[in-house]
């Protein structure tokens, strides 16, 4: 079977649109070009958060639990994390939409039967063009 008939292009799509949609309320912010550019390597760190195997995230958690004072310091940043949730409601639910879209289309690869590194590398590619796309049309208009 082609690698083109297993794509998930109804996710794709969603996912794309969601990254233009951010690139384009990025654009309009008129961020400066170093900032846009954080900002596709946290989508890339994102991705590749989401694309790792949960077997390798659990071994991570446990050295982040080791110690008190590392439990303490992850709840005081989850409580944190919290408080801005709740501050700026407007971002965090732009920011679930993000998480939300890649979750759907890393769940529709995996159904699909992609390996994680090729998951990784297309949800990369569609979302960085998706928020560059957008960025360039805003530009011009």
């Amino acid at each position: 079977m082609s690698i083109l008939k297993r794509l998930p292009f109804v996710s794709l799509a969603l996912l794309l649109l969601t990254y233009m949609t951010f690139g384009w309320v990025t654009s309009q912010a008129h961020t400066p070009w170093s900032v846009r550019l954080l900002t596709v390597i946290a989508i890339v760190f994102l991705i590749g958060g989401l694309t790792t195997s949960w077997r390798r995230l659990a071994d991570y958690s446990f050295v982040l639990f080791k110690s008190k004072f590392r439990s303490f310091s992850i709840s005081l940043l989850a409580a944190f994390l919290f408080f801005l949730m709740l501050a700026w409601f407007r971002v965090f639910l732009d920011i679930l939409l993000i998480v939300a879209a890649t979750i759907l289309a890393r769940i529709d690869f995996q159904a699909a039967g992609f390996s994680e590194r090729q998951a990784f590398w297309v949800l990369s590619v569609f979302s960085v063009t998706g928020f560059a796309l957008a960025v360039l049309i805003q530009q011009f208009f």
